[in-house]
């Protein structure tokens, strides 16, 4: 290879510049040591089906929250480089909750500790009381379940995706700011129809809102059942300024706006709903994450994409303020009052200390605009007004 010219008039300069160059130590990422973080997904998921999907709930995912995780993978490129490490992710996907168990004791035994866990509530609470002893952090991005947060607790689970009572705790803030203080309550057949109504009821009971029946509903044609699946009917008889919709599927809730026999906005399942993330929010730099996240998945965000990508940039972040890769300091810090992610929303989160559930604000939403976030103001906390939504820790008995 011909000499450069520079080198030609100046060779000995050029000399000094080359061993220079190779006695300095080389600190990009082509030496660094990759931290894996782990990624267990359910194959396959009820809650992703296609007819659910076509139903489209309100607050309902998209697709799979894997691609919110990987967005966040290339923005966190840069955290771990004073802890001389690459965040890599591991995906596995496992066809039953033994199989998920398996695969986080395999991954486990791989020296991965932070796992990211997209699954119901029950393979999660299993998976929960599998590992409990094991050095691991679990970040649940897409189980909403309450009793998860209550009397299912464990202390390596950290619960990203927000649950139900904080969505109805929001919800029902909104309510009383308007002064819409009687509700209507909905409620479908199934397990997950009776826990929404359940979450509803409970934050109404604390706020003041009063609900003035509670009628049950079934998605039939058939016409021996008409009070049961004609929202007219349903919705005659009472006088009440909303109607709140519990129907886990959405099937039913999508054709009840404008139908009431009273004018009244319909909220929940349809019409005006509670959520982590909403592709609408135009405020705290939301609309460049989105943006990010469009580009990558080739669809809008949802909910629980944004919590698998708050979980990755959380434990990056934890990387890169402790400049550490041990498990038990990154641990430490994760569960401090020390811990600050933002999460485009305005607010900075961190974990509850007596349930593990990542304190933030919440938007209320319609399809297409963000009308509010949650806690509305006026709404107060003695210490933290996050805490506004959700369980206070004289309401969980899990010890952690």
């Amino acid at each position: 290879m011909p000499m450069p010219k520079r080198c030609r008039l100046l060779p000995r300069l050029c000399g000094l510049a080359i061993l220079w160059v190779l006695a300095v130590p080389w600190t990009g990422s082509v030496l660094a040591a990759d931290f894996t973080i782990g990624y267990l997904q359910l194959e396959k998921d009820p809650r992703y089906s296609k007819p659910r999907s076509y139903a489209r709930y309100l607050g309902q995912s998209l697709g799979r929250p894997y691609q919110g995780a990987k967005v966040a993978l290339g923005e966190v490129k840069f955290h771990g480089t004073a802890a001389g490490v690459r965040f890599v992710l591991k995906r596995r996907r496992v066809k039953h909750a033994q199989a998920m168990v398996r695969a986080a004791a395999e991954l486990t035994e791989d020296g991965v500790r932070f796992l990211l866990v997209d699954a119901p509530a029950d393979v999660l609470h299993r998976l929960s009381e599998h590992t409990e002893e094991q050095n691991i952090v679990l970040f649940n991005i897409s189980a909403r379940s309450d009793p998860l947060r209550t009397t299912q607790c464990a202390k390596h689970l950290l619960h990203v995706i927000p649950s139900h009572a904080m969505l109805a705790d929001a919800l029902v803030q909104y309510l009383v700011s308007r002064k819409w203080r009687e509700a209507l309550v909905l409620v479908g057949p199934t397990p997950a129809d009776v826990a929404l109504a359940g979450s509803f009821t409970r934050a109404a009971k604390r706020l003041g809102v009063k609900i003035v029946a509670q009628k049950p509903f079934e998605l039939s044609n058939d016409p021996r059942r008409r009070k049961r699946n004609n929202i007219a009917l349903l919705t005659a008889g009472e006088d009440y300024d909303v109607v709140f919709i519990a129907d886990a599927d959405g099937e039913f809730a999508r054709n009840a706006a404008y139908r009431t026999v009273l004018p009244r906005p319909v909220i929940g399942a349809d019409g005006l709903t509670a959520m982590a993330w909403h592709w609408a929010y135009e405020r705290h730099g939301a609309p460049q994450l989105e943006k990010r996240f469009e580009k990558a998945a080739g669809r809008h965000m949802a909910s629980v994409d944004w919590a698998a990508w708050l979980a990755v940039k959380a434990i990056a972040s934890a990387v890169q303020r402790t400049s550490s890769a041990d498990f038990q300091v990154l641990r430490r810090y994760l569960l401090s009052q020390e811990l600050e992610l933002d999460g485009f929303k305005g607010h900075r989160s961190n974990f509850r200390p007596w349930n593990g559930q990542l304190r933030q604000p919440l938007l209320l939403a319609t399809h297409n605009w963000v009308i509010g976030k949650a806690p509305i103001e006026g709404f107060l906390h003695r210490t933290n007004n996050l805490d506004t939504l959700g369980f206070s820790q004289q309401e969980v008995s899990c010890a952690r």
